[in-house]
């Protein structure tokens, strides 16, 4: 199971979770195309291609947008703000996990962090004095302009996205030379930022890791980010920014992505089924291991494994889905619900027609929503069996977004006879309730129920 993404920093997590607060700015209408998540992205890489951008620079190398468009620059400011602290600060946020008080000098770097809540007079003093980067977490738990865009890239990536906000004053930075384990995108929001990227150590990491300055070597790219502007980096790439002397303070936005998503963490999430299935069938994976197997070595293992792993691979060959129950749950559970601007029921109490045998109905929040194959949990070892499950996004929680906070899964199970019949709703733009592959109509009724009560299809 990918593991979530983690608070940037040092500090510890106190308090309780802050209220819930707007801190909007009047701004005019948005420069992005929010009407689908693949417009949404077409937007925000404008001018690159989509098809460009995934060809040449995505997982391969950083990209640099540089655009001298007002309304773009005034729609970027209006994300977040220095000014936006004040009122933030005033509903209850606290150091460690809302806020990182933080400065790099001289190879070092130092942690301004104090205990419990912050305070924004004392915030702003350590930011004019000491020449403090104030770093805060999840922006999007306030921001609905940033909650509309991160809900949008998720539907888009099929992967958590996360966001941080970093202000640093004129002539300071606020971390090391570093690199991150996701695929970074950089908005400039306020003031201007000097970058600098190095070839990475690790292409494509799996983990965040600070980099000693004597080891990076000269910078591949050195430039200046404006209001408007967009930045993108692969995981893996070192990179360090500061705020250029006799400037403003500059505020950049990172919004980042695909954290455990790479094939060996799908390859871990599918086979362990794979593995259930195939032993369900073939008597040689339920024979046991060798007597003393796990107190001694033997050089006849690798080769037994190697022989199964081939046996495996042929199965899957001819297997028309891989499931990865873990990995879905996960992307789920954590990611955040639809954007909506009016009343929260829409999402989570039921309204419209009741379904009957005699309805149409058709799936709502496509996007939000994921089928799977997992064992039933309910089961003991000896009769466990293979489940349907379907997880969902609409009830979840705005306010804990990426905050490594417990969460629980939101959905439905069904046994497995149930799958063709909701692939056929899945499918359809709209079905009749009486055309399911089902075998009773008491069966068919439950189905749609069971889905209308978790808001998931409405009768059309």
């Amino acid at each position: 199971m990918p593991k979530k993404a983690r608070p940037a920093g040092d500090g510890k997590e106190e308090g309780p979770v802050p209220k819930q607060v707007k801190v909007e700015a009047a701004c005019g209408p948005s420069p992005l195309n929010f009407d689908s998540p693949s417009g949404l992205f077409e937007s925000f890489i404008s001018p690159i291609k989509t098809e460009t951008f995934f060809k040449e620079f995505w997982e391969q190398k950083p990209l640099l947008i540089q655009r001298d468009d007002t309304a773009l620059a005034t729609y970027y400011q209006s994300l977040f703000r220095l000014s936006d602290l004040a009122s933030l600060c005033s509903w209850g946020i606290y150091y460690g996990r809302d806020v990182n008080v933080c400065r790099y000098v001289h190879g070092k770097k130092k942690v301004f962090n104090k205990d419990g809540r912050v305070h924004f007079l004392q915030l702003r003093q350590d930011f004019d004095q000491k020449r403090a980067t104030i770093q805060f977490h999840q922006p999007q738990r306030f921001k609905d302009e940033l909650w509309r865009i991160q809900e949008k890239l998720e539907c888009y990536f099929g992967s958590l996205v996360g966001s941080n906000v970093y202000i640093t004053p004129a002539g300071a930075q606020g971390l090391p030379p570093h690199y991150d384990d996701v695929e970074v995108f950089i908005l400039q929001l306020e003031g201007e930022k000097h970058w600098r990227l190095y070839q990475p150590t690790v292409p494509l990491a799996r983990e965040y890791s600070v980099e000693a300055e004597d080891r990076i070597g000269r910078p591949t790219h050195e430039f200046t980010l404006k209001p408007g502007d967009l930045l993108y980096f692969p995981r893996g790439t070192i990179h360090q920014a500061d705020t250029p002397e006799g400037l403003a303070h500059s505020t950049h936005l990172t919004i980042s992505t695909y954290q455990r998503s790479s094939w060996g963490d799908f390859l871990l999430d599918t086979v362990s089924g794979l593995v259930f299935d195939t032993a369900k069938v073939d008597v040689a994976l339920r024979a046991g291991i060798p007597r003393q197997l796990l107190l001694v070595e033997s050089t006849a293992v690798a080769t037994k494994l190697s022989g199964f792993l081939r046996m495996l691979a042929d199965r899957m060959e001819g297997t028309k889905e891989l499931h990865s129950p873990n990995m879905k749950e996960d992307f789920a559970m954590n990611r955040l619900p639809p954007y909506y601007t009016g009343d929260r029921a829409e999402l989570v109490v039921p309204g419209g027609e009741l379904p009957g045998l005699d309805s149409t109905v058709r799936l709502q929040f496509r996007d939000h929503v994921v089928l799977t194959v997992g064992p039933n949990q309910d089961l003991s070892d000896e009769a466990q069996g293979r489940m349907v499950y379907v997880y969902h996004s609409l009830q979840n929680r705005r306010d804990t977004h990426m905050m490594g906070n417990e969460t629980e899964s939101h959905g439905l199970r069904f046994p497995l006879s149930y799958m063709d019949a909701l692939k056929q709703i899945w499918n359809s733009s709209a079905i009749s309730v009486k055309d399911l592959k089902l075998t009773t109509d008491e069966e068919k009724q439950n189905l749609v129920l069971s889905l209308w009560t978790e808001c998931l299809i409405q009768v059309v």
